[in-house]
C-alpha cells in the first residue's frame, strides 16, 4: 500500500526539505563534460581531473551487480551529480546562509559540537558548508577538514593514498564516486597522538534526484588513536536519489581507529558504499554500522589484515521496514600472523522488509594462528518479512580457529504473553524483546557521544517496537 508523501515525513521526522537555492547545479546526466564541469568549478590539479577521466570510462564500462539487491530502477541520466549549495565554507555557525542553518539545527549539530564532539563537518548535497575543530586537536597537529579543502591544502598527502586501498576499477560504484565525488572527510592524526573526543560529520541530501558522492580518507600514524562518527539524513520525495560513497582507513602500527556509522536515509535512497581500511602490525580497526532507512542499502565494510597481530571488528545493526532491502555484512582479510577478526550482525525486518548478511572471510597462506569469530542474527516481526544469510569463508591456512553461528527467529509469543500478562502494552513489549535482541551491539555504541542514533532508533521503532 502506497503512503503519501506527507504520510511517510509524518512518520520520519528528518523527511522535510528546504527550498532548492544552489549557488551551482550541473545539467543531469553524466558526460565527460559533466566530470570536467566538477573538476574545473573545484579547481583541481591535472592528475585528479586524470583520475576522474579514467574512472568515468572504467564506469561506462563495468556492469550493474548481478548479485544483492534489486538496483534496475536507477537512472543515472536523471541524476544530478553536483550541486554548490553555498558560495564559500564556513567556520562560525551563525555565517551560514539561513535556510542550511535551520537544516542542522533540526537535526542537532550545533548541540553535537557544543555538548560532545572535537571536531564537526556539515555537507550539505555535494559540499561541505560548516566546519569547527577544536584548537587543541590543531596544537596536536590533527588535520580534519573536508576532501576539497585536502586536496587544496596537502595534495602530496591526499595523492599518496586516495584510490590506493579502493581504486576505481574495484566496483562500479567505487568508479562512479572516482569519477564524480565531492565533499567528504579527510582525517590525519600524527604518531602517539590520542583524539580523546569523537569527530563528526553530517551528511545530508536535501535536493530532489540528486547524487551524493563523499569521499573519506582517515590516515592513523603509529600509536595514534581517534574516533570518527557520521549521521546521515535526507527528505522523502517521491523520486530516487543516490548515495554512493567510499571510505579508505589507513591505520598503522599499533594504532587504533573506530569508525561509527548512524544511517537513517528517506525511504527513496539508494545506498550504496563501500568501505576499506588497512590495519597494519598490532593495529585495530573497528567498524560500528547502524543502517536505519534507506530503499536499498549495500554495505560491507571490510578490513584487510596486513600486520602480524593485527585486529579487526564489525558490528553492525540493520532494520528494514516496508519497500526497503537492506543487504548488509562485512569481510575480513587475514595476511598477517595471530591476527584476530569478529563480526556480529543483528538485524531486524517488518512489515514485508528484507534483510540480508553478506560476508565474507579469506585467511590467506601464512597466515597462521587466525581468529575468526562470526555471529548473524536475525528477527523476523511478522510473517511477511524475509531474511537472507550469505557467509562466504575462504580458509588457506591449518593453524586457525575458526567459529561461525548464525539464527532466524521470530519474535516469540511466550515472551510476548508473559510481559502482557505484567501490565506492558503489545508495543512496549516488543520494544523491550527488540533491544534485548540488539544488545550485543547497542552496548559497544557510546550513545554519549553518538546523539543521532539515539534519536533514530527511538524514531523507527516507535509504534511498533518501543
Amino acid at each position: 500500500m502506497k503512503q503519501t508523501q506527507n504520510n511517510l515525513n509524518l512518520d520520519y521526522k528528518f523527511g522535510f526539505s528546504m527550498p532548492e537555492k544552489p549557488i551551482y547545479k550541473t545539467k543531469p546526466g553524466l558526460t565527460v563534460s559533466t566530470v570536467k564541469e566538477i573538476s574545473k568549478i573545484k579547481r583541481e590539479p591535472k592528475w585528479m581531473l586524470d583520475y576522474r577521466l579514467a574512472a568515468l570510462k572504467i564506469f561506462f564500462e563495468k556492469t550493474m551487480p548481478e548479485w544483492g539487491a534489486d538496483l534496475s530502477k536507477i537512472i543515472f541520466e536523471k541524476i544530478v551529480y553536483f550541486v554548490r549549495s553555498s558560495d564559500k565554507q564556513m567556520s562560525s555557525w551563525e555565517d551560514l546562509p539561513a535556510d542550511i542553518k535551520e537544516t542542522y539545527d533540526r537535526i542537532g549539530v550545533p548541540e553535537a559540537e557544543k555538548n560532545f564532539l572535537a571536531g564537526v563537518s556539515a555537507q550539505y548535497d555535494s559540499e561541505v558548508v560548516y566546519e569547527s575543530v577544536q584548537k587543541e586537536l590543531t596544537k596536536q597537529g590533527v588535520i580534519f577538514c573536508d576532501m576539497d579543502t585536502a586536496l587544496a591544502k596537502y595534495p602530496k598527502l591526499v595523492k599518496e593514498y586516495f584510490g590506493t586501498l579502493i581504486p576505481a576499477h574495484d566496483n562500479k560504484f567505487a568508479a562512479l564516486n572516482s569519477a564524480v565525488w565531492s565533499g567528504g572527510s579527510f582525517v590525519y592524526v600524527p604518531k602517539g597522538v590520542q583524539v580523546k573526543l569523537p569527530l563528526q560529520a553530517y551528511f545530508r541530501i536535501n535536493s530532489e534526484r540528486f547524487g551524493q558522492f563523499e569521499r573519506t580518507l582517515i590516515i592513523a600514524e603509529p600509536g595514534s588513536n581517534v574516533h570518527y562518527i557520521e549521521g546521515c539524513t535526507a527528505p522523502i520525495y517521491t523520486t530516487d536519489s543516490l548515495h554512493a560513497a567510499v571510505v579508505e582507513i589507513f591505520v598503522k602500527r599499533g594504532a587504533r581507529v573506530r569508525y561509527t556509522t548512524v544511517q537513517n536515509w528517506s525511504s527513496n535512497v539508494y545506498n550504496l558504499v563501500t568501505k576499506r581500511a588497512r590495519a597494519d602490525e598490532h593495529a585495530i580497526m573497528e567498524w560500528i554500522d547502524c543502517n536505519i532507512g534507506s530503499k536499498v542499502t549495500m554495505k560491507y565494510p571490510s578490513v584487510y589484515l596486513m600486520g602480524d597481530g593485527s585486529k579487526g571488528e564489525v558490528l553492525s545493526i540493520a532494520y528494514a521496514g516496508a519497500g526497503q532491502h537492506q543487504d548488509a555484512g562485512a569481510k575480513m582479510f587475514h595476511f598477517g600472523k595471530n591476527t584476530s577478526s569478529r563480526i556480529v550482525s543483528k538485524s531486524i525486518s517488518k512489515d514485508g522488509g528484507r534483510t540480508s548478511y553478506r560476508g565474507m572471510v579469506v585467511v590467506r597462506p601464512g597466515a597462521t594462528n587466525a581468529s575468526v569469530f562470526v555471529s548473524c542474527d536475525a528477527l523476523l516481526m511478522d510473517e511477511k518479512s524475509r531474511s537472507d544469510t550469505y557467509p562466504t569463508m575462504k580458509i588457506k591456512e591449518s593453524e586457525v580457529m575458526i567459529q561461525h553461528e548464525a539464527t532466524v527467529e521470530k519474535l516469540g509469543d511466550e515472551k510476548l504473553f508473559y510481559l502482557a500478562s505484567r501490565g506492558l502494552t503489545k508495543e512496549v513489549a516488543e520494544g523491550m524483546l527488540v533491544n534485548g535482541f540488539i544488545e550485543p551491539v547497542t552496548r559497544e555504541i557510546p550513545l554519549e557521544y553518538s546523539i543521532e542514533l539515539n534519536r533514530l532508533m527511538q524514531l523507527e521503532m516507535s509504534g511498533s517496537v518501543g
